[in-house]
């Protein structure tokens, strides 16, 4: 598999980088994970406009998801050809509405589901092209998932938003790489069931035996000392996420 950081930002868009949104590529097969605030110009540098194949949304913040609604006027009024065909967009119950509501003028309730196939998310496996894609609820104050995602032999994990949990070791469990989120600042913020820190960030990757790559930190938020953080907890390296970059996994 091939991982993309088209955005890693946590709650808004930073100076250089665009909210959550991570392009996952295998046997031709593209996935976006999240599509929040910024990333659709962002993954134009990466694929084109109607390459995707699949969308996964981990839950209906705006910084994962508000994008979609940009990406919903590039499909439907597309002037090449007309709409663009429907795929498959995973997401919590609800998700049509919401992006519905977001959008605010769309020509009727249903003209959403003429390019994105909206598929309701819960708890369990089922076969995405060549991935295994495996789901479970997560610890946010609305319905919000984490991915695992296998290919090969090989695993990514993705903990969407979140606060410690025990669903979050099983999707990571001996990952080959971990997409942990490290919103706090252990010490600073301390808010039950919103977000890790990067000492929570570290704890879980080192339980799970699996490589951290630390995203979704807010502008606002220091990465260096949630990467020191997560460095001493983990023992070993962790990288911080960067608009860009790539992993082959």
């Amino acid at each position: 598999m091939k991982l993309t950081v088209v955005g890693c930002s946590g709650s808004f868009p930073s100076a250089d980088s665009a909210c959550s949104s991570y392009l996952v590529e295998a046997d031709g097969f593209r996935l976006l994970i999240d599509m929040g605030n910024g990333a659709l110009g962002e993954l134009q540098r990466h694929c084109g406009l109607y390459d995707l194949d699949a969308v996964l949304l981990s839950h209906l913040h705006a910084d994962h998801c508000i994008d979609m609604c940009a990406y919903f006027v590039a499909r439907y009024y597309r002037h090449d050809g007309g709409p663009a065909a429907a795929i498959p967009v995973y997401g919590p119950a609800g998700t049509e509405r919401r992006l519905n509501i977001a959008y605010g003028d769309v020509p009727d309730e249903k003209c959403m589901s003429e390019v994105f196939d909206f598929r309701t998310l819960e708890p369990g496996s089922f076969r995405l092209g060549p991935l295994t894609v495996t789901t479970d609820a997560v610890s946010h104050p609305v319905e919000a998932y984490g991915f695992r995602i296998e290919h090969d032999g090989r695993t990514l994990a993705y903990s969407g938003d979140t606060g410690p949990c025990e669903s979050l070791h099983g999707l990571a469990d001996g990952a080959d790489l971990f997409l942990c989120e490290a919103s706090f600042t252990h010490g600073k913020e301390d808010i039950p069931e919103l977000h890790l820190n990067g000492l929570e960030a570290g704890q879980c990757a080192r339980r799970a035996g699996a490589r951290p790559v630390l995203t979704h930190i807010p502008p606002w938020t220091n990465p260096a000392v949630n990467l020191r953080d997560a460095q001493h907890a983990f023992g070993g390296p962790v990288e911080l996420a960067k608009s860009g970059a790539v992993y082959e996994i």
